[in-house]
């Protein structure tokens, strides 16, 4: 079996492939799916996506015209995908339903320290033989409150980072996370989390309940020198409100390592194209903003799961089997996913 691999990564083939030597041949490309990009998959059964593919409705469709009958995602993440449309189409879809919780945690909490503690503007300016410290100023994160929203495996092990600094602890979720509550976490609205927190980390996934949770009325809660943190998803926070409430000079800091608006930039070079996302162009300029390209996940360990799990969908899929990672199988979502 001949397999097509979309937005693969350089770090990501060489492993990805050999996880399939002596099984499957892998057809690795750098291009993320698309419509425009869907075509190339013609003839192929079995499509491998990244987080950035776009599978909508017409994605889906121009690849069952072209005989895939099964998708698998190197991701968690399926807000990209069209369910519906697969289920409709009799398409088999799978994801990465689990993967190293500390590659995210441990790189959310290297966000937050470098934003508290201006350390890429440090670096920059050492780098240059500038060696002030005006305008370098952190604060202590010992004693101070983080807001923890989303407290599963991720958010737990973000937890237990923020326990050890000495933190106080807020969570919020649809269940209260034992661990979590173990650690001294007190569970509140999100409305009280917002407005006492000094750090906020994300930690959610991308449903139409959480779309813009972080929006115009959360951040005017938020304290004036709070620091917000995002390494779920991009649309869990409202952009242009963001864009708006930095420039009246509120928040100490923000670091994103998503963007609602990321697919087709993130994970590319566009250093000699012109930015015409004037959202993403605007929030770059802040010098107390620091954004990465989706990149929380990238550790071998977190990418070598991704892998295993991926070749074993495909298997799955071959021997007519299911798994907890399926979320569509031959047109039938699961029970969980309906």
């Amino acid at each position: 079996m001949e397999i097509v691999a979309f937005g693969v990564q350089a770090d990501e083939r060489a492993p990805l492939e050999k996880a399939f030597e002596g099984r499957h041949q892998v057809r690795s490309l750098d291009v993320v799916i698309n419509r425009d990009t869907a075509p190339i998959a013609h003839g192929y059964e079995i499509v491998s996506s990244s987080v950035n593919g776009d599978l909508g409705a017409d994605v889906l469709q121009t690849l069952a015209a072209g005989g895939t009958k099964m998708i698998t995602q190197r991701s968690t993440g399926f807000n990209n995908i069209d369910l519906e449309a697969a289920a409709d189409l009799g398409l088999t879809i799978g994801r990465v339903a689990d993967y190293s919780p500390y590659a995210v945690a441990e790189f959310a909490w290297g966000l937050a320290l470098a934003v508290n503690r201006r350390i890429v503007l440090a670096a920059h300016r050492t780098r240059n033989f500038d060696f002030r410290l005006d305008g370098l100023m952190g604060r202590d994160l010992r004693g101070r409150t983080v807001g923890v929203l989303g407290t599963g495996k991720i958010g737990e092990a973000f937890t237990r980072i923020a326990h050890g600094f000495g933190m106080h602890l807020l969570g919020w979720d649809i269940a209260e996370n034992p661990n979590c509550l173990a650690l001294g976490m007190t569970y509140a609205d999100k409305e009280r989390l917002f407005a006492e927190a000094d750090l906020i980390s994300l930690h959610l996934p991308l449903v139409t309940a959480t779309r813009h949770l972080v929006d115009r009325a959360a951040l005017a809660a938020m304290r004036n020198e709070a620091i917000l943190i995002n390494t779920s998803r991009g649309g869990l926070v409202d952009t242009a409100a963001l864009v708006g409430t930095l420039k009246t000079g509120k928040l100490a800091g923000v670091g994103l390592d998503v963007y609602e608006e990321e697919s087709g930039i993130f994970t590319f070079d566009k250093s000699l194209d012109v930015m015409d996302d004037d959202i993403l162009a605007r929030l770059m300029t802040f010098p107390n903003v620091l954004v990465t390209s989706h990149q929380a996940y990238f550790t071998r360990d977190a990418v070598g799961q991704i892998i295993d799990a991926t070749v074993g969908n495909v298997e799955d899929y071959l021997a007519h089997r299911t798994n907890e990672n399926m979320l569509v199988t031959q047109g039938q979502p699961r029970a969980a996913e309906r």
